[in-house]
């Protein structure tokens, strides 16, 4: 029986163009995922959308003097230009914007309220003497009171990941003129996430299977005490709070905003799948999530998420695994917008292939680590490796079956080391389907890079440009084990290198979509007449990437951050 594989993707706030740092953190191995499940069979979904309820896109309306609708719908927009130029293939790529997703958010609402887990309470919140406004707790920057990290938000610290209230940081200040804030009482909701520690480290203790870091994290966060949490915030940009009187308060976007993955799946089934109910499939719990996000994420997506479906009830599956990846760093620094310490997916996709890109940030994801991007790697990955490697594989093979065989693929059978290496296929379909399985990418993707270099070193050994002038069927028994190994690798490679991977599907003389031949190596038959070959890559101009590309770095206007 195929599984029913949801794929629950971090929701960027559309509040600025997307850079590296979140396609390695998130949106690539998401993409692999589901790609690598579609081939193997599974019913996948995958979903996601753009927050535009972020503090970020009220901040970035502010400062340019627009409504924060504007910077919503731009970005949005922009987001969806660039998933379809980098191959990232959701089954719906949504917004927070929706009549759906606000009814579903306020039902979460109105069914913790009924069962009493929201209760009202005064507490302090910042206050802008100087802007005669509350202030939502992003807007509040200061020390971390844990680890000293002096830029933390009023929110949470990204440093050390832990999730905090304004009043604790340090020395705290306004984001929008530095000064300092007051603390006024104001009556919000709190969520009484206290009630479900123990339950939620019950729950984790079969989770062998999760990455260190994550349950690590989670399990020393809940060990401290579960302690509740504010539900409400002071905006007037949000999903209301459905109550009479609570109408310039808005429901808290972090609770929100992990909704989204609920009412993606509802809107999916309505609108795409035309029917109604067909979401329950996915969050059932014969279902399994999987949730991809950054480390600095880990809190809502490993804790508050799974109170909040624990609290809600009907069974709603909670997640299988929650594979967050740590940063990607770029020539030695951490990414910074206000520095435009970064590459940005538009401006990338203006010049470069999304294949390289792809393939780079696969070999290199931080998933247990913080990673590092920088140009010469860039090049010598794509130069050493896709076109020296892998491409020069295909080339040299597909452009000899042109010159030799008139494209017409050979009636031969391999010899007996040809036999073996063909064997090995197979076993490189099983050792990378176990480690993309398991979330382990970077493993996956050197399983097929080994075995292109294994036929790499079978084409030099028997070397079908000198045999064909003795014993043309020795070079036929060759091309036929070479033509093997290539359809292995275009299967192994599909859901990291989706675009060239079709290319060569094509170029083997194979009809229809790569994504629905199957994770087994389809080779063509005997007498299948092949189409000239294209070179899957392009070799890179060192001198003139890094000539470019480095005097991009740091130059040019501010760019905000998508988180």
């Amino acid at each position: 029986m195929p599984d029913n594989i949801l794929i629950a993707v971090a929701w960027p706030y559309a509040n600025g163009d997307l850079h590296l740092g979140h396609i390695a953190g998130a949106y690539l191995p998401a993409d692999i995922f589901a790609r690598f499940h579609r081939m193997r069979g599974n019913n996948v979904l995958m979903v996601s959308g753009s927050d535009a309820h972020g503090t970020p896109i009220t901040l970035r309306a502010e400062a340019e003097g627009v409504s924060p609708r504007e910077i919503h719908d731009r970005f949005h927009q922009g987001f969806l230009e660039s998933w379809e130029g980098l191959g990232i293939s959701w089954d719906l790529f949504t917004t927070t914007e929706t009549e759906n997703h606000y009814r579903i958010a306020q039902d979460f609402f109105t069914r913790f309220h009924e069962k009493g887990l929201l209760y009202e309470t005064e507490s302090e919140v910042p206050y802008s003497p100087t802007q005669k406004r509350y202030l939502p707790d992003r807007y509040i920057n200061g020390e971390c009171p844990h680890c000293d990290y002096d830029s933390a938000r009023g929110d949470q610290c990204d440093k050390c990941g832990r999730t905090l209230d304004p009043r604790e940081l340090i020395n705290p200040r306004s984001s929008l003129d530095g000064s300092t804030p007051e603390f006024r009482t104001r009556s919000h909701f709190m969520m009484k996430f206290s009630e479900y520690g123990d339950s939620l480290l019950e729950w984790l203790k079969d989770k062998n299977h999760w990455r260190p870091q994550v349950i690590n994290f989670t399990t020393g966060f809940l060990e401290q005490g579960l302690k509740d949490r504010a539900y409400t915030r002071d905006l007037d940009w949000g999903i209301p709070v459905p109550l009479d009187g609570w109408e310039d308060r808005r429901i808290y976007v972090w609770f929100e905003a992990v909704i989204g993955y609920l009412s993606a799946s509802v809107e999916w089934a309505s609108e795409i799948k035309g029917d109604p109910e067909a979401w329950r499939a996915w969050w059932g719990h014969d279902a399994k999530p999987y949730y991809f996000i950054g480390k600095d994420n880990i809190t809502f997506h490993t804790i508050i998420w799974p109170a909040m479906l624990m609290a809600y009830g009907d069974d709603l599956a909670l997640p299988e695994d929650v594979p967050a990846n740590e940063f990607l760093n770029l020539e030695g620094y951490q990414l910074s917008t206000s520095r435009n310490w970064a590459v940005w997916v538009p401006e990338y996709l203006a010049n470069y292939d999304p294949d390289a890109l792809r393939y780079v940030l696969s070999s290199n994801m931080p998933e247990t680590s913080d990673s590092e991007f920088t140009w010469p790697d860039y090049i010598r990955r794509v130069n050493n490796e896709l076109v020296g490697t892998y491409g020069n594989l295909v080339h040299r093979t597909l452009t000899f079956l042109q010159r030799f065989f008139d494209g017409i693929v050979p009636d031969a059978q391999p010899d007996e080391a040809g036999t073996r290496l063909l064997a090995r296929v197979d076993e490189a379909l099983e050792e990378a389907a176990a480690e993309i399985s398991a979330c382990r990418f970077r493993a996956g993707l050197g399983v097929a890079m080994g075995l292109a270099q294994e036929g790499n070193r079978y084409l030099d050994e028997r070397a079908p440009w000198r045999a064909i002038r003795e014993d043309r069927d020795d070079a036929a028994r060759t091309l036929v084990t070479i033509l093997g190994i290539i359809s292995g690798l275009k299967t192994l490679l599909a859901p990291y290198l989706p675009f060239s991977s079709q290319r060569l599907h094509e170029m083997l003389g194979l009809e229809g979509g790569i994504q629905d031949a199957g994770w087994v190596a389809t080779s063509p038959q005997a007498g299948t007449q092949l189409p000239q070959p294209q070179a899957l890559f392009a070799k890179l101009d060192e001198e003139q990437v890094l000539a470019r590309e480095m005097a991009n770095l740091g130059a040019g206007a501010e760019n905000s951050d998508t988180a």
